[in-house]
This record gives structure tokens, sequence and C-alpha cells, in this order.
């Protein structure tokens, strides 16, 4: 009988140039799995086609799903994960890639009431207390969030983590496909060259946040999110 080949390669998803994969490559060079970025946002295409023994990794953007007619390569990302989804490939979404994974699956990705910006509490569920990937979290966890779109649960998917503001924060839709709508993936610098960027600060202020606080917030729990962040990551490429 041949020996299974071992994944070696991970198609990293990228919408925007400042929202790169992170603390995920560097658990992905602990399975000497070769990192691939897609920069979709510089014209860069995906694959045609993806197999079982790859890896995906969506990544976040400014943009929503629902704006496909502006972002051309959203509908050719859908395509990709659908393929992905139909042949079992270990897959995960965050923000924004969350979310296309949702609509991948047919569910409705929409506007939530306000933005999500900052350092928020997440709060496991009950299965998300028992699943493999969150085994010995605490079950409130402050963690990093900048979304205002929220998305629908596919069907037989299961809900792990929500906050006050968003329900659906952390989902499993499959063994191995795995939906985050905040940021795991963040170091404290990317975190400082985020609230450093013009666009954002108009926003937070849009918003009526508080940047300062945010800045402070970063200090406080950034090596813990880190922390938590690698745990996931390594446990996901377990799976």
């Amino acid at each position: 009988m041949p020996l299974k080949r071992k994944t070696t390669e991970a198609f990293i998803i990228e919408h925007a140039p400042h929202e790169t994969a992170g603390t995920v490559v560097n658990t992905l060079r602990k399975f000497n799995i070769k990192a691939l970025p897609v920069r979709l946002w510089k014209g860069e295409r995906l694959p045609e086609d993806v197999g079982a023994e790859d890896v995906v990794v969506s990544m976040g953007g400014p943009m929503g799903v629902y704006e496909e007619d502006e972002y051309p390569f959203i509908k050719e990302e859908l395509r990709f994960l659908e393929k992905a989804w139909r042949r079992g490939v270990k897959t995960l979404g965050i923000c924004l890639g969350a979310q296309l994974m949702a609509r991948a699956l047919g569910c409705r990705v929409y506007r939530g009431d306000q933005k999500e910006i900052g350092w928020y509490d997440i709060e496991l569920t009950e299965e998300g207390r028992r699943d493999a990937l969150l085994l010995g979290f605490p079950e409130k966890l402050k963690v990093f969030h900048w979304h205002g779109d929220t998305f629908e649960l596919p069907e037989g998917s299961t809900l792990l983590a929500r906050s006050r503001l968003f329900e659906n924060q952390l989902v499993r839709m499959e063994r191995n496909w795995y939906a985050v709508q905040f940021h795991l993936e963040l170091t404290e610098g990317m975190i400082l060259a985020w609230l450093k960027q013009e666009e954002n600060i108009e926003e937070i202020e849009e918003e009526g946040l508080d940047r300062k606080k945010i800045l402070e917030d970063t200090e406080l729990y950034s090596d813990e999110l880190k922390r938590y962040g690698n745990a996931f990551f390594t446990r996901f490429l377990r799976l």
C-alpha cells in the first residue's frame, strides 16, 4: 500500500497587502509545510485545482463578500473554496476568509448592527469547550477584532464561540473546516502597523472608538493572543 503523501503546501489567500498570515506562517514552518501566498489584491490567480493533501488559509480584507462586482476575485475564490469543500481540504478562514467560507456553502453574509474594532471578549460555547482545537482555553478570552460583517451558519456547522456584539465568532463547518471571525494571527507589531494606517485611524474615529485605549489593550493582550493563536493553529494542522 503506498504511503499517504504528507501535506507540504498551504495556499495563503491574501485580499489586501496588510492582511498577511502573521503567526500562521511560523506554525506552517514547524510542520515543514510550504506557505504559498496568493495575492489576489495584486492580480495573482488561484490554482485551477486543489488537492486533498493541501491546506487552504483565507485571510481578511476590507471588502465585503457581497462586493464581487467591485472585486471580481471574490467569485474566483468562492469557486476555489467550493472545490476545497468537496475534496475535504483542510481550510481555515480568518475574518473575511471566514465569511467567504460561509458564502461558498450557500450562506448569507451581511452587515452587522455595528462594527467590532479592538479588543473584545469571546466566550466559548459548550461545544467550543469540548472542541479539540480549544481544549484548555479559558471560557472567556480577549481577542482582536476588526470587522462589521457577519454570516449565517451553514447547515450542520457547530458554533464554538460568540461575543456580545456578534454571535458567530468561531465556527466548525466540518471536521477540518474552521471559520474564525476575529484575528488570532496578529502579532503586536502587525496590530500597531494597522493602527497607524490613515484609513484605519479614520474608521476608528468614525465609529467613536478610543484609539489610545486600543493601543493600551494591545500592549496588555498581544502576548496572550499569540500564545493561544499558536496553540490553535498547531492543533488545526494536526487534524
